[in-house]
Formats: structure tokens, sequence, C-alpha cells
């Protein structure tokens, strides 16, 4: 029986402009469990990022519940997030977010230095394997191409061993044939190695290859024949 990783109760996170309260998620009830591969679609503004972020444990939520590994996160300081961030989630975002001057290779390194996760460079080189970078571990992101970009954030992300990967737009600046090469690899990811994976995407054809999706409007979770109209 596979065990909750994320469970949401009337989850609600309200941003004051002004004097406006904008409710970017509105009383979202979730539950995500462990080897779950889940895909969030709807429009911009829909909702997806600030629900990924929350998840996350990037933000804070405004009322509900919001329970990660069976925590109450709600009720969690800074400093004990950042050890539940740094231990056990991966992110990936639609920007690569690499560091210029480093290699592909370094950019992990120093990744897992910050995270305080050393790795043997025997296991960093499996896991260039595994995303298909092998043959590009010293290149510069200049020199490679958006793909081979995203394949790094994939690899900085699995490198400190999370429990449930979070990736918000991962494919949104690639072209379709490594949109979908990159789907292909959260895809084995998730069936060989039962990762849980939450996804937020615009396309739609990639979002259908997820085992659920989860559509969004308005900050609230809405059926599929409400999200075609």
């Amino acid at each position: 029986m596979k065990k909750p990783v994320i469970k949401a109760e009337g989850l609600t996170k309200i941003y004051i402009r002004g004097t406006e309260e904008v409710y970017a998620v509105n009383g979202i009830n979730l539950e995500i469990n462990d080897g779950d591969f889940i895909a969030l679609m709807g429009p911009s503004g829909s909702g997806k990022t600030t629900l990924l972020d929350l998840i996350g444990c990037l933000d804070n939520i405004s009322s509900g519940s919001l329970e990660v590994f069976g925590k109450d996160v709600s009720k969690v300081k800074e400093n004990k997030l950042v050890g539940l961030r740094r231990g056990h989630i991966g992110f990936i975002f639609q920007e690569f977010l690499l560091i210029p001057s480093l290699t592909a290779i370094e950019n992990v390194e120093l990744s897992l230095y910050f995270a305080r996760r050393p790795q043997e460079r025997k296991k960093l080189l499996q896991l260039f394997d595994k995303v298909g970078l092998g043959h590009r571990l010293n290149h510069l992101p200049k020199e490679m191409s958006g793909g081979e970009r995203q394949r790094v954030a994939i690899a900085r992300a699995l490198a400190v061993s999370p429990k449930f990967l979070i990736a918000d737009e991962p494919t949104g600046n690639l072209d379709t044939r490594s949109s979908q090469d990159i789907f292909d690899i959260f895809k084995k990811i998730n069936k060989d190695e039962g990762l849980t994976i939450i996804l937020a995407t615009h396309n739609p054809k990639l979002g259908s290859q997820a085992d659920r999706v989860i559509y969004l409007k308005d900050g609230r979770i809405i059926s599929k024949e409400d999200a075609s109209l």
C-alpha cells in the first residue's frame, strides 16, 4: 500500500495587493502518494507555481493544512524547512539556473556542497549517464543546448537523493523534441526508481503522459471537463 507523501486540506495561499486579497491557491484538498507521477495543468495564473511552492516548502500557507511526510509543515520553523527541502526535495525550474562559469559536473558538485551532501565522483558519473549526459560532463552551459542544460538541472536535483521531485514548467524553454526527451527521463525515473514526481506543464500532450493530471483554475482544482471549456 502506497504511503501519502503530500496531504493538503483546505490549502489556501493569499497574496495582498494594495487593498485586494488574491487567492493564488484556494481551499485545495489533495493527496499525493509515494511513487505517483502527477502533472498540474491550467492556464497562466491558475495557481500551479504557487501550489508547487507550497508543496515544496518554499512558501508559507495562509490557511488550511499541509502535511509533508506526515509532518504539518505550517507549524515548522524556517530553519527546519531548510533541512526538509535540502534533504528530501529535488527542484527543477523552467530556467535552468546553472552557473555559467562552471562545467556541468561542477554545477552539480556545487549544489551538493551547499546541501552538505557530498557524493563520490563515481556516483555522479553514473547519475550523468542516467540523464544521457555522460559525454558532456566538462562542458560549460553556453556549450550545451537547452535540453542538455535541463538534463544537468535534473542531475543536480537527483544528486541529493530526494524523496520527491518538483518540476515547474521544466520543458517551457525547449523545442518539441527536447521536451519529449526530458519528459521521457521523468517517466523512466518514476518507473524504474519509484520516485514521486510532481510537475507543472502547459503542454497537454506531455501532461497526459503522467499517471494523474490535476487541473487548476483560479487557484482551485477543477474537473477535466471544466478545464476544456
